[in-house]
């Protein structure tokens, strides 16, 4: 059952913020959600949009700072963005660093003790996905994913293991290859524990490196935006590995790197249209 917190007029839509009971987490979890006036009045399915926000944010942040909420209205898209992780789960050292626990589930369903029994984002953003199938009458055809950072790292591992769920895939500034990089390393030693060989389910890099020989699993594209003052491209987001992978796979990928751009927010509601419009174009391509 949702329980709605709060709900605002926005572009003619509205705006409103849930609580629920999940049962992936076994604790309640908050998302937000906007509805176009578009989807409000027609009895149909609705295209909709999941956005996964990067560490340290909540399931206000792209609402609030994405700028998405005007072009959603026009492409008739339902935006929905989660929270990061659980809250409140009472792990001991849960609150202790920015990129680990609290604020930074990184879309993985945790097998090691104590974080298994609720950080389980993985399966949770799919169990979200349908509960609002059944509650917000989604369209299961033109469902597309897409995030930020860690948020961008969840959205291509869960679209490319989930191709027939999520229709569309982008991503901003996106940890592409996890099991190479320090925050990766930190989150999946954490979650899943040292054995290497686990990792690559939840690490896209290595994902399409597996699917070379297979029929690309989105054929109208993945787009990728990265900027290039972005503090951390060097030793964290590898956008590159990804590049080879999909060049090696045959899956066709934008990467539009973008000189002077960082790794916030006035990044993502610069290009944040582009996204919207591609997701439009590729959903629609799917009825």
């Amino acid at each position: 059952m949702l329980e709605l917190l709060s709900e605002h007029a926005c572009f003619g839509g509205v705006q409103r913020f849930y609580r629920h009971d999940a049962q992936a987490i076994g604790l309640p979890m908050r998302f937000s959600v906007f509805i176009p006036a578009s989807t409000r009045d027609q009895a149909g399915k609705s295209p909709a949009l999941f956005y996964l926000a990067g560490l340290t944010c909540t399931e206000e942040t792209f609402m609030i700072k994405g700028g998405a909420q005007r072009v959603a209205a026009e492409e008739g898209l339902i935006l929905i963005s989660p929270d990061t992780s659980p809250r409140g789960a009472n792990i001991a050292g849960e609150t202790d660093g920015w990129d680990f626990g609290a604020g930074a589930g990184f879309y993985v369903d945790a097998t090691e003790a104590p974080w298994s029994a609720h950080y389980r984002m993985y399966s949770y953003i799919l169990e979200l996905r349908a509960l609002l199938e059944q509650e917000l009458n989604l369209d299961p055809q033109r469902t597309g994913i897409f995030g930020h950072s860690m948020g961008g790292h969840g959205a291509l591992v869960l679209a490319l293991r989930n191709p027939g769920l999520f229709r569309s895939v982008s991503a901003f500034a996106p940890i592409t290859a996890p099991s190479q990089c320090p925050w990766g390393k930190k989150a999946f030693t954490g979650y899943l524990g040292g054995d290497a060989s686990t990792w690559r389910q939840y690490d896209a890099s290595a994902l399409m490196a597996a699917m070379q020989g297979q029929a690309a699993p989105f054929p109208d594209g993945i787009l990728i935006d990265q900027g290039l003052a972005d503090k951390f491209l060097p030793d964290q987001l590898f956008p590159n590995v990804f590049e080879a992978a999909c060049r090696d796979a045959g899956q066709p990928l934008t990467l539009r790197r973008h000189a002077g751009y960082d790794h916030g927010y006035y990044f993502i509601s610069t290009f944040v249209e582009d996204h919207l419009r591609f997701h439009a174009r590729n959903l629609r391509s799917g009825t």
